[in-house]
């Protein structure tokens, strides 16, 4: 970079569903957060045609599986995610399944 040039930084936005995965390459200042990366995302996605029904404003966001906050930044290379939510509970299901192992019950 030549001096006096802002650095830029590569992130990818991704979002999946049952039926695809959405990946939008995004290119942001030095300073910018996921909240940023988000909004950038959100205008490829926009010129794809692909801006509906993507939880821009309401789903938890992470970078590489981890929750963060919206105001936290990124860095180059990051896969900031966002999550829909589980159509069900792990843990519960886990349990439910323990319970019918116990019961002698594989199915």
């Amino acid at each position: 970079m030549s001096p006096g040039t802002p650095e830029l930084k590569r992130c990818v936005v991704a979002y999946a569903t049952r039926e695809r995965q959405y990946l939008w390459p995004v290119e942001l200042g030095a300073q910018a957060s996921v909240a940023e990366a988000l909004a950038a995302a959100r205008a490829v996605a926009a010129a794809r045609g692909e801006e509906q029904g993507i939880p821009w404003e309401s789903a938890p966001v992470g970078v590489f599986g981890e929750l963060r906050p919206r105001s936290a930044p990124c860095a180059d290379g990051d896969r900031i995610e966002l999550y829909r939510p589980l159509a069900h509970d792990p843990r519960a299901a886990r349990r439910a399944r323990v319970q019918r192992e116990r019961r002698g019950g594989r199915g």
